[in-house]
Parts: structure tokens; C-alpha cells; sequence
């Protein structure tokens, strides 16, 4: 199970239309039938109360309708439900589902891991080789989600063009875009996750909201509100005291209208350490 991570920052990267991103990667086909089904997919409600439950499953508090969970879990069926998927990354322990084209390597040969998260490996964005042989894993997950009932896909690790210079922009959106369309095919939407400094691109891109980690923390909200309609937002004991969140947090003008305070382990209501408080 991936935990989510404090974010990532460089100082800069180079911009990159979409137009772009288009010219970069040669997208597999979805695999559903699109025939009209754009017209199912939808968006959580503005200012819906949510809750993030990557750390385990378990019966959200009153008042959400909205609920992100991980993929091999099932949905909590109270309205919306999001499906987390790892696609710019392993899990630690699922290294050998990947093919050797889809994982990072050095010039040496020896696989990228992720400093912050042992057992975890960098996906190789770069070819459209590479990719499409990171969507051979990710199609079917996507699909899954789809087929167990969820309504979106949250697809994790977006910005590892940011934290590992063998990387690009270009080639992580190019990937990106991918998986959206493949979202699109099963009557998903498809969030960004995080890249806050990226939102336009995302947007362009055929990203349908965002899922922001730390936003307020990194005070980079407006970034996601003033591009989408609908921004999920979550902040993390972590970094700051409840009474900074409820005081500070909740009342600025360019916080997502979904906000929630969490442990940042996502730990299941009961378990030592849990932390639920919305801004609603």
C-alpha cells in the first residue's frame, strides 16, 4: 500500500503544451467501447465532505459521500467513490509485475528506487516503448476500477519528472494522457494528483479535477482552485496542528471547499494514531 508523501519541489522545469505531449507518444487504444461514454462520467459534488482511506477501508465518518480508496479495495458505494492507483511507480512488493522496459534504470543498468519509500521504483516515462509497456500493467487496474463500481481513478506520482532528472514533463504527461483516455473509455474521470505547479498543463491534458496533498502547507491551493472546478484536498498532522488546520487552514479564500485533516499513515478509524477532522 502506497502513503502519500510530504510533496516533492524543484526550482524549475521547462514548460510543456499539450500540444506537445501530443506529439510525444504514440497512445494506446482504449480498450472499452466509447461509444457516448463521456456522458457518464461525472464529478464529485463542489464541497462534498470526502475522506482519504489509502491505509485501509473502513465505514467513513457522517456526512462524506466521497471516499478515495485503493484499488484492491472495495468502494464504499455513499456516492463517489475514487480508485487509487500507483502509475508512475511501484509498490513496494510488486516490483515483478513490472516488465524490464517499464522500470528506470541508471547508465549502469541498476533500477531506480525511490530515496523516501524503500522497495519502491521509478517508471520509465521517457519512449513510447517505455510507456506503453507501464500501460500494459496500468490498463487492466483502470479497467478493474471501472468494473468494481468506482466513479474516478486518483493515479499517484505524477510529479516524479520532478524528482528524478532522467525524467521529463513531456514524457510523464504523455503517459499521463494515456491513462486518462483509458479512464475516459470506462466512463471514469480522472484526477491529478499533486504537480500543483502544473495544473493548466494537467487540465489541458484531460485531467477532470485534482486530488491536492498539502496545499494549504505549501501554499500553492490557488493553483489547483483556480484551475478546476473541483479539488479534493487533504493536510497532514504531519506538518501541521489541528487548531493551525481548523484556524487557518479552513478559513483561507483559496482552500479546495473539500478540505480534510488526516494522520498522514491514513490509518483505518480504531487503529492507534487515526485523525479525521473536515473543514465542513
Amino acid at each position: 500500500m502506497h502513503i502519500p508523501r510530504a510533496c516533492h519541489r524543484t526550482a524549475c522545469h521547462t514548460a510543456v503544451t499539450a500540444a506537445a505531449i501530443a506529439s510525444t507518444f504514440t497512445s494506446a487504444a482504449p480498450t472499452a467501447t466509447a461509444a457516448a461514454v463521456s456522458a457518464s462520467i461525472h464529478l464529485p459534488a463542489v464541497g462534498a465532505g470526502w475522506d482519504y482511506q489509502l491505509g485501509g477501508a473502513y465505514t467513513p465518518p457522517s456526512g462524506v459521500t466521497v471516499v478515495g480508496r485503493d484499488r484492491t479495495a472495495t468502494p464504499a458505494k455513499l456516492g463517489y467513490d475514487i480508485c487509487y492507483v500507483n502509475g508512475f511507480q511501484t509498490q513496494d512488493g510488486e516490483k515483478s509485475l513490472w516488465p524490464a522496459a517499464a522500470l528506470l534504470k541508471t547508465s549502469s543498468g541498476a533500477l531506480v528506487g525511490d530515496p523516501d519509500w524503500p522497495g519502491e521504483y521509478i517508471l520509465d516515462t521517457r519512449t513510447a516503448a517505455s510507456r506503453a509497456a507501464i500501460f500494459s500493467v496500468v490498463q487492466p487496474w483502470i479497467a478493474g476500477c471501472a468494473a468494481a463500481g468506482y466513479h474516478a481513478v486518483d493515479i499517484d506520482n505524477l510529479d516524479t519528472y520532478t524528482r528524478f532528472s532522467q525524467l521529463s514533463q513531456a514524457g510523464n504527461y504523455a503517459l499521463a494522457s494515456m491513462f486518462i483516455n483509458e479512464a475516459h473509455a470506462h466512463g471514469l474521470a480522472a484526477a491529478q494528483k499533486n504537480d500543483a505547479e502544473s495544473c493548466a498543463l494537467g487540465k489541458s491534458t484531460g485531467f477532470d479535477f485534482a486530488v491536492a496533498e498539502e496545499c494549504a502547507y505549501n501554499n500553492e491551493c490557488a493553483s489547483y482552485t483556480g484551475v478546476y472546478s473541483v479539488v479534493l484536498g487533504i493536510e497532514y498532522s504531519s506538518d501541521v496542528s489541528a487548531s493551525t488546520f481548523k484556524d487557518s487552514y479552513c478559513k483561507a479564500a483559496d482552500r479546495p471547499k473539500s478540505l480534510i485533516y488526516r494522520d498522514v499513515d491514513l490509518v483505518p478509524k480504531g487503529k492507534s494514531g487515526y485523525l479525521y477532522t473536515p473543514c465542513q
